[in-house]
């Protein structure tokens, strides 16, 4: 490659991405006024919900173009994905109905730890998660493998889920102990009990 083809390449490259600093300038400031929001360029381009239905997710549900899916994960409708979120369905992973999924969390189906300190000798472990229906696992939580947490079970920010929760757990602390319990009554009034 020459001096002149190389210099033209860089201008072109130049021109491309003042064009997309451009793109991205207008799409924000329409998305700010309409929504009162800041976004990254790719969630400006890339739809959560499209991205949900390519992955066969449920109706309804969305997951930012910053999450990263592995394996087999099934979730089923009306479900949130936040921000950075890992999906490990590498042993399989299954999410139920109206959960939220918080900016942050990690659910893991395998574990490497015996593998890596016996030099490989030992293999990957892996056991399936499942959440239930309408659960809420806050900011940066962490589910290990082998864990089922039931319908409505609330997860703590910040909390390292490493053993199963009965339905209607509040959950929190690392690891994560039963510190109270969700109740919903017939009217669908809910309030949250917490141990003394």
């Amino acid at each position: 490659m020459n001096k002149k083809t190389e210099l033209k390449d860089q201008s072109e490259l130049l021109k491309h991405f003042e064009e997309l600093n451009a793109l991205n300038i207008f799409l924000e400031s329409r998305h700010k006024e309409n929504y009162d929001r800041s976004l990254p360029l790719p969630d400006h381009i890339n739809d959560r919900w499209e991205r949900a239905e390519r992955l066969g997710f449920g109706k309804g549900t969305n997951i930012y173009d910053s999450s990263y899916v592995i394996g087999n994960v099934k979730v089923g409708e009306n479900c949130w994905i936040g921000m950075f979120t890992i999906l490990d369905g590498s042993g399989d992973l299954s999410i139920g109905n109206n959960c939220t999924i918080s900016a942050g969390v990690h659910m893991y189906t395998h574990d490497n730890l015996k593998a890596t300190l016996s030099s490989n000798v030992t293999p990957i472990e892996r056991a399936p998660v499942t959440i239930g229906n309408n659960c809420y696992i806050a900011p940066h939580s962490v589910i290990s493998k082998g864990v089922t947490l039931g319908d409505f079970t609330v997860v703590a920010a910040h909390s390292f889920v490493n053993k199963s929760f009965a339905a209607n757990a509040i959950v929190a602390g690392i690891p994560a102990k039963q510190i109270g319990k969700v109740t919903i009554d017939n009217n669908n009034n809910i309030s949250f009990d917490y141990f003394k």
